[in-house]
């Protein structure tokens, strides 16, 4: 199927005092773009156990230009890719005008009510599946 789109507003305050999005407020903002497809449109296609329980197990983030408020918003394109049986690779590319970084997340299905991972059932492996890419990851 290829890459999932978000679109996520930027916000005044996050700006740090060089004027622009730090470091923490960037994740924050890869952090709804991956709600959007695991939660928002897992949910709408019936799958109600991601949005119960995925943590992030490992974050890392290249940036290649400043992010600046006046861009007003950011196009977050994500894949996955590393699909196992109990975790998987997000790689994302974030775009103002141009893109200002890549990144990547190991995401971990959690059970919360036993408090440990669990392994991904079969609908959400497809579900995942569909937002694979062919092409090689952006990471070296």
């Amino acid at each position: 199927m290829g890459a999932f789109v978000a679109e996520v507003a930027l916000r005044w305050s996050d700006m740090d005092a060089f004027g622009h999005v730090n470091h923490a407020r960037t994740i924050t903002l890869l952090e709804e773009a991956r709600a959007d497809l695991l939660f928002n449109e897992a949910e709408r296609r019936g799958l109600q156990g991601m949005a119960e329980g995925m943590v992030v197990g490992r974050v890392v983030i290249d940036y290649h230009s400043p992010l600046v408020y006046e861009a007003k918003s950011l196009q977050v394109r994500i894949s996955v890719r590393d699909l196992k049986a109990a975790s998987f690779v997000m790689d994302y590319t974030a775009f103002a005008e141009e893109a200002v970084c890549t990144a990547e997340t190991l995401m971990v299905p959690y059970d919360l009510e036993a408090g440990r991972p669990r392994r991904l059932t079969a609908p959400e492996r497809d579900f995942l599946s569909e937002w694979q890419v062919d092409l090689e990851p952006h990471r070296a």
